[in-house]
């Protein structure tokens, strides 16, 4: 019995038809197994596996290589604050740690609602616009606390669903 939602598994073997080898599909096959279930579930792995005809370690090795993609749950907004030179010559490891505080979560984990998941992030290229955050890899064009703590607000109430999507939505066509 198939992991995914029909819509997905369509989707999924749709994808699968579009490569010579059912192998080249696997990162489109993980985004949308992470869209389906916002991290990749050891049951989203295993339906990559076999639509590709690969085992679970091969998909998991594959996955862990990374960093768009997460093992482990995440919150419905995984935020990354860029620290790299650009940033952190910008404030980029004070906008990180004001976004901890702010979100009452460390690096790396998830805050007590399950709303927010705070990363630092390298490079992610809007260095004319630093310190850089993108919130679900869309940037979100907040560089100061207090802009940040709006950017929270806005997501905490529903208001930026038109440009930032849940986790694990790639696209929206």
């Amino acid at each position: 019995m198939s992991h995914f939602r029909a819509d997905i598994r369509q989707r999924a073997e749709e994808l699968v038809a579009l490569y010579p080898r059912r192998r080249s599909a696997m990162l489109p096959l993980l985004h949308l197994a992470q869209e389906q279930d916002g991290y990749l579930s050891d049951e989203g792995i295993a339906e990559v596996a076999d639509l590709t005809d690969t085992t679970t370690a091969d998909v998991r090795g594959t996955a862990s290589f990374y960093d768009m993609f997460h093992l482990e749950p995440v919150g419905k907004y995984v935020v990354g604050v860029c620290t790299n030179i650009a940033c952190l010559l910008a404030g980029g490891e004070e906008l990180l740690e004001h976004a901890s505080s702010s979100l009452g979560c460390g690096v790396g984990a998830t805050s007590e609602d399950g709303l927010f998941t705070l990363e630092e992030t390298e490079c992610l290229a809007d260095c004319d616009l630093a310190p850089c955050v993108q919130v679900n890899h869309r940037y979100v064009h907040t560089t100061t606390p207090e802009t940040f703590d709006h950017l929270v607000a806005d997501l905490r109430e529903g208001r930026r669903g038109h440009d930032v999507p849940s986790h694990g939505t790639l696209i929206r066509v």
